[in-house]
Parts: structure tokens; C-alpha cells; sequence
């Protein structure tokens, strides 16, 4: 996969040619459908479709790496469920409704992990997906997932 690079604020943008978007595509077959999955009313879709098209250029990064299957697998759900966490957190504080979703997801996460998931995941669940969250915050702040 090739792609060119361009640092904005602070994200890096991918963009991708056709091999990263069929990587992509084989990587996350659903992944048009991770709006609806997260809908909890009309206008969430709306949101949902930003946020994956703020998360697409991390999903690329980590397909760049090579990594093993069950572990893309893994940084794959965890980003579903951060996406999840991110639309649930805008009902329960209006003030995050306000908040362009860049905002919203680089809030959501730091460099100790992500937010606690509602309805509680187990211990060990949670340390894997705060994996996910550190990898993603080091790449939205620096541009790098390792």
C-alpha cells in the first residue's frame, strides 16, 4: 500500500489510493454500516459518518504495519467502540453535541488509554481497548502509531 501524507493540526491525513481502499474495504467490509450500528436517533448517523471518516485514516495506518490479523481484528472493534462511546457521551452532555467530532475523539482519549465503556467491559477488555485508544492517540497527536 502507498499513500501520501499530510500533517494537519494535529492528525495526519492519509490519502489513499486504490489498494488502501480495498485493503480497507477487505479490512472493514462494514464499515458503512458503523453509523446505523451507533444510531440512537436520526442525527446520529450524520455524526457517525464524520466520525468514520476521522478514524478511516488511523484504520489505514494500522493496515500499513502489517500487523497479525487477530490483532487488526482487535484495534478494529475497539475503534467501532470508540465510535459507539463518542455518539452515547454526546446524549448524556449536551456540551459534547457541540464539539466537532475531532474534537470529541481526541478528548475522548489520552496517552494513558481511552474512556471507560458504558455498560462496563470486563478489566481486561478495557486495558485492551485503552491499547487501541493510546495507539490512536499517539497517531492523531503525532502522526505515528507506534
Amino acid at each position: 500500500m502507498s499513500s501520501a501524507h499530510n500533517k494537519v493540526g494535529r492528525t495526519c491525513i492519509i490519502q489513499a489510493d486504490a489498494d488502501d481502499r480495498a485493503a480497507l474495504d477487505r479490512f472493514c467490509p462494514d464499515l458503512a454500516e458503523w453509523p446505523r450500528s451507533w444510531q440512537g436517533e436520526d442525527s446520529d448517523v450524520i455524526v457517525g459518518q464524520n466520525i468514520v471518516e476521522f478514524l478511516k485514516p488511523f484504520l489505514h495506518e494500522l493496515l500499513r504495519h502489517q500487523l497479525a490479523d487477530k490483532t487488526l481484528r482487535r484495534h478494529r472493534n475497539h475503534i467501532w467502540m470508540l465510535g459507539g462511546e463518542a455518539i452515547r457521551r454526546r446524549h448524556d452532555d449536551p456540551e459534547l453535541s457541540k464539539q466537532p467530532v475531532e474534537t470529541l475523539i481526541f478528548n475522548l482519549i489520552e496517552e494513558e488509554g481511552g474512556p471507560l465503556i458504558w455498560p462496563r467491559i470486563t478489566e481486561s477488555e478495557q486495558n485492551s481497548f485503552d491499547t487501541t485508544c493510546r495507539k490512536l492517540y499517539r497517531f492523531l497527536a503525532h502522526g505515528k502509531v507506534a
